[in-house]
């Protein structure tokens, strides 16, 4: 059964609500969805914010439709990072905690590396690679 009646928009219900319930997996929140989107919401755009403009197209072009709305969601291209900008991993999960609902159990740390796990699950090696290359070293250690 359809549940829009387009079949792009069906597929990217179902690729994102894997995405979700991936991220639930890793953390175990059942099937708490809806906390499972706060967390990769946030991340999605503590990473953005990190990458330099062609790195941050390229990801895009390998996110679910619906998750890649979430990813460019109130995005300000003139404030990206210009690769090489260095940042600490403490402001990026400090970044990815200001974003977390206050209700949402978990720390900001776990939270990042889970969806940095189910990314890298998602999208393919090399994609994934090339992030982690845009990013500080001291960035690198969250990917595991």
């Amino acid at each position: 059964m359809s549940l829009t009646g387009l079949a792009s928009f069906d597929s990217t219900v179902h690729l994102t609500n894997a995405w979700l319930g991936e991220i639930c997996d890793e953390l175990g929140w059942g099937s708490d969805r809806g906390r499972a989107y706060q967390g990769l919401r946030a991340v999605l755009h503590a990473l953005r914010d990190r990458l330099p403009m062609g790195e941050v197209a390229d990801l895009s072009a390998q996110l679910p439709l619906l998750v890649r709305g979430i990813y460019f969601e109130g995005w300000r291209p003139t404030g990206a990072a210009e690769g090489g900008k260095d940042h600490t991993k403490e402001q990026l999960i400090e970044h990815v905690a200001r974003e977390l609902p206050p209700d949402l159990y978990g720390d900001a740390e776990d939270v990042t590396r889970a969806v940095f796990r189910v990314i890298s699950r998602r999208v393919t090696g090399g994609e994934v690679e090339d992030i982690r290359n845009s990013m500080p070293s001291r960035l690198r250690e969250l990917w595991d």
